[in-house]
């Protein structure tokens, strides 16, 4: 009798808390998705971007020191970067290739520039380098958001940036800039969202 009324229990308490699932619409979490790249390409172009938004995140609080340092921790991310472990062909294997030598060209031109300025318009480069990798191995771990800021130079020149989320943070505006202080801080808007994860 005791089993039962154990069994009768167990049951009813499944039944409310499925119930309770359906009326709040929470849906139960599905499986994870598959790569198409290997754990360690992965890995590995993981830092690449983590490096990137820590350069962005410098340029944002115009911290000259702080860029150099994390542009030439890209520059070694860049160089560990494990582009024979993409699952592609060896066409796409050396476009990555190259994308990635003209990446350590910008990061070294970056470093060697003078004014915060003349960092940006490199940072804006090696952004379009990065974001046509990112295209070209098809990176599926994380959705990267383009950026695009209309006055970015002399308050008519657009550039971009990428980043992790799609709330805009403007790395070329920035918050002590010499006119608007941290007001333009927001300005951008988001102009694609690469998403190559498949279920």
């Amino acid at each position: 009798m005791l089993v039962v009324i154990v069994g009768l229990a167990a049951f009813t308490a499944y039944k409310l808390l499925s119930k309770k699932e359906i009326k709040t619409g929470e849906k139960p979490q599905g499986p994870l998705t598959i790569s198409k790249n290997s754990d360690a390409f992965n890995a590995s172009f993981a830092k690449l971007l983590n490096d990137y938004y820590a350069l962005k995140d410098a340029f944002v609080d115009w911290d000259t020191l702080k860029v150099n340092q994390h542009a030439r921790s890209l520059k070694q991310s860049s160089d560990s970067l494990l582009i024979k472990e993409i699952k592609a062909d060896s066409s796409v294997i050396q476009t990555a290739q190259s994308y990635v030598m003209s990446i350590d060209g910008e990061v070294a031109g970056l470093v060697g520039e003078n004014t915060i300025e003349q960092k940006r318009r490199a940072f804006n480069m090696l952004t379009n380098d990065i974001y046509d990798l990112v295209r070209v191995v098809k990176y599926d771990r994380e959705i990267l958001y383009h950026i695009k800021c209309p006055m970015a130079f002399n308050d008519s020149e657009e550039a971009y940036w990428l980043s992790n989320t799609s709330k805009v943070v403007n790395p070329y505006l920035g918050r002590k800039h010499p006119t608007y202080k941290d007001k333009m801080l927001g300005c951008g808007e988001v102009t694609d969202s690469l998403n190559f994860a498949t279920k």
